[in-house]
């Protein structure tokens, strides 16, 4: 089935071909966003048999936003795969890893966003984005000044978001140093709202429970999970995640298993969870507590971003902090990283997901997290091993 869902030839024929074999269920609101990309496909194709799109080109990209489960990601990937022109496909937070590290490569040019826009549009035609989502000050400068270059040197953008692009970074310090990269993409980028009601992540799929509830004094499963790992494995051992270190319970030759603290309240980054999911293909993540903040919010600084003390001019209001919050982030990060790579995790948690982060400042962030987590509860998801499968079916 899937050797025949792959010959299909653009994104269109891929999504019909996947609704005959049932492996998706008939949705209003994706047969629109696969229609704008079957459109942009065949002027891509128009193009490609005559000339590569140029500064002059007007074949419209495409942004598809909605909220989680209604399978943008899944779409964006069909016309990645059919795309008929040179394309990359990569997460947001990766593109603006690459932004960072070739900006730096560039200072010292008058315009080093435009040696970087041409650089990308030597390279490729079309750019893919996944989960464009903007809560950081510098990816908002960045953004904004590089969205208009991409489009003046003929880069045509496809890009998945949960909020339209009038919704991007809204209330964020110093917004309006978004709004040309805003402007571009209304004016370059068919907007797509992927309505409707249906979670494409729970439909269809045989269960594979990898969320596992701990009550207090019962004993753990994932040791048993780890177990099989052979004589290579080691307990209680550093490991080298990027520039971090960090005490490991368990490291195999494909598989880590950590407790929460070690990957979330330590101070790691989004560079080190990619570093986590290049080397390891399962992670088992042990006594996650539940996030919902308890006790007095941690005090923020005010007005400058890094003041040690309060700045009247230009004073901002921001909405407090709890101090579990640097650890949510942190681990809708690395939920986030082993998502989009199909690294599996393992969870045991000392309270139900649905619980796990009920109210708080990130909720709206942390709808992702949920539901990605909940996909990886399904046996299609990541990577499988016999071993580690075969023992959560007789835990399950």
């Amino acid at each position: 089935m899937t050797a025949d869902i792959d010959s299909c030839a653009t994104p269109l024929a891929r999504w019909n071909q996947a609704l005959a074999y049932g492996s998706i269920v008939d949705d209003p609101g994706q047969r629109s966003a696969v229609e704008a990309l079957e459109a942009c496909h065949q002027h891509l194709l128009e193009y490609r048999n005559r000339e590569l799109p140029g500064s002059n080109s007007t074949v419209q990209g495409v942004y598809l936003w909605g909220r989680v489960g209604r399978g943008k990601t899944w779409l964006m990937d069909l016309f990645a795969s059919t795309c008929p022109v040179p394309v990359r496909r990569l997460h947001f937070h990766h593109f603006m890893r690459w932004v960072h590290r070739r900006q730096q490569h560039w200072q010292g040019h008058a315009d080093p966003l435009t040696c970087l826009a041409r650089e990308l549009a030597d390279e490729i035609v079309v750019l893919c984005l996944d989960e464009l989502f903007i809560e950081d000050i510098a990816d908002a400068v960045l953004l904004g000044g590089l969205m208009s270059r991409l489009f003046e040197q003929g880069v045509v953008v496809v890009a998945t978001s949960n909020q339209p692009p009038d919704e991007l970074y809204r209330d964020g310090f110093n917004r309006e140093r978004l709004l040309p990269a805003i402007a571009a993409m209304q004016q370059h980028m068919t907007v797509i709202a992927v309505d409707g009601d249906t979670d494409h992540r729970s439909h269809p799929g045989v269960g594979l429970q990898r969320y596992f509830l701990r009550q207090p004094g019962e004993a753990s499963v994932l040791p048993a999970l780890f177990a099989d790992e052979g004589p290579t494995a080691e307990y209680d051992s550093d490991v080298v995640l990027g520039a971090r270190s960090i005490h490991a319970r368990g490291v195999g030759e494909h598989v880590l298993w950590c407790d929460y603290s070690a990957l979330c309240e330590a101070p790691l980054a989004a560079l080190d969870f990619i570093a986590l999911c290049d080397r390891f293909r399962l992670l088992l993540l042990g006594n996650l507590p539940s996030l919902v903040a308890v006790g007095q919010p941690a005090g923020i600084a005010r007005g400058t971003e890094d003041a040690s003390q309060r700045v009247v001019a230009g004073d901002r209001q921001l909405p407090p902090l709890s101090s579990k919050d640097d650890g949510v982030r942190r681990f809708i990060a690395l939920v986030d990283e082993c998502y989009d790579r199909g690294v599996p995790i393992i969870i045991e948690a000392e309270v139900p997901l649905d619980e796990l982060y009920s109210t708080g400042h990130l909720t709206f962030a942390f709808r992702r997290t949920r539901s990605r987590l909940q996909e990886m509860q399904l046996e299609r998801f990541g990577a499988v091993f016999s071993n580690v499968d075969a023992v959560i079916g007789q835990l399950s």
